[in-house]
């Protein structure tokens, strides 16, 4: 892993002072149903080496155990909503129950599933991919690559 290597250098200095704090998704496919937690907790390394360990919440049940988003399997372009507003209810309150500002959703069905039921809901959490993360804390997120952050990072290391 070049993280761990040292070869990509992220720096969770930009959240020293905003201390905005995040929780991560950990994605069906990949932990629950192919590679377990040792992926989980490479996830969860690489998530506290760009937002800072102090910053991230995890939920609970986590890594293998997390709950399913709702949107996974084709579901989310099924057309059954309601169904899916329903099923993904649970995953919309164990994100509120870490009271992070922002999920990371390494799944785009994740991502854009968790983004739908935080406005469904009335949530006021965000929803982030975990790439944008990553070049923000190595100073390359272009302005563009910024319309869905929160006003607490839509602008930060933009000159």
């Amino acid at each position: 892993m070049w993280i761990r290597e040292g070869k990509l250098k992220p720096d969770s200095s930009w959240n020293d002072d905003l201390q905005v704090k995040f929780t991560v998704q950990d994605p069906c496919q990949l932990v629950r149903k192919s590679l377990g937690d040792p992926i989980a907790e490479d996830l969860r390394f690489v998530v506290k080496a760009v937002v800072g360990a102090d910053n991230f919440i995890d939920m609970w049940p986590n890594k293998s155990n997390n709950y399913c988003c709702g949107g996974g399997g084709g579901f989310l372009q099924s057309g059954y909503s309601e169904a899916r507003w329903a099923y993904g209810r649970m995953k919309y309150d164990q994100i509120l129950a870490t009271g992070a500002q922002y999920c990371i959703a390494p799944c785009h069905n994740c991502h854009s599933q968790i983004h739908d039921l935080a406005h469904h809901y009335g949530g006021t959490y965000h929803t982030v991919h975990l790439w944008t993360l990553l070049a923000l804390s190595l100073g390359i997120l272009g302005e563009n690559e910024r319309s869905y952050l929160g006003p607490d990072l839509a602008d930060l290391g933009l000159e």
